[in-house]
């Protein structure tokens, strides 16, 4: 299996990330993938802009540490992470995932496992700017419980 993973200020062709990762694997059977996007509106706030900055080599680390434990936990052929940071405004892509495998399950579950950790294990930070002025964007408890059911209970 291998995680690609790439964090970048250029926008990325979904259909196309899609097709390199499958090209030439003809025992992929199931890609899923997940698309986030800048919201205009943020805790009842309109949103006009969004800063994300990251620590160079540390998050391309924390990314493919997090692929490679999905891989532990599903049998997949591939998968990909695709992260901007920069000045990004509303309607703008944010992150790409995909997941390849056989089967729609072990594909389904990665993608969502990776985007769960994504969003709590990853160091990104993320700066809002809104008509009441700039403010940090705090996690979401609903991230921290979405995370829990990954954990494994001994």
């Amino acid at each position: 299996m291998a995680a690609f993973v790439r964090v970048q200020t250029a926008d990325f062709e979904i259909g196309a990330e899609i097709a390199a990762l499958r090209a030439g694997k003809p025992k992929v059977g199931a890609v899923a993938s997940f698309i986030g996007t800048v919201r205009d509106l943020n805790d009842g706030n309109d949103v006009g802009m969004l800063t994300l900055e990251h620590y160079p080599g540390m998050t391309e680390t924390a990314l493919e540490e997090i692929s490679e434990n999905a891989a532990t936990r599903w049998k997949l052929i591939d998968s990909l992470v695709v992260h901007r940071y920069g000045t990004l405004y509303p309607q703008d892509q944010i992150v790409l995932v995909v997941v390849t495998s056989m089967h729609r399950e072990d594909a389904l579950q990665a993608c969502a496992f990776i985007m769960d950790y994504l969003k709590t294990q990853a160091p990104f930070w993320k700066k809002e700017t809104t008509s009441q002025g700039t403010r940090w964007v705090e996690a979401r408890d609903g991230d921290a419980e979405a995370l829990s059911r990954w954990k494994v209970t001994e």
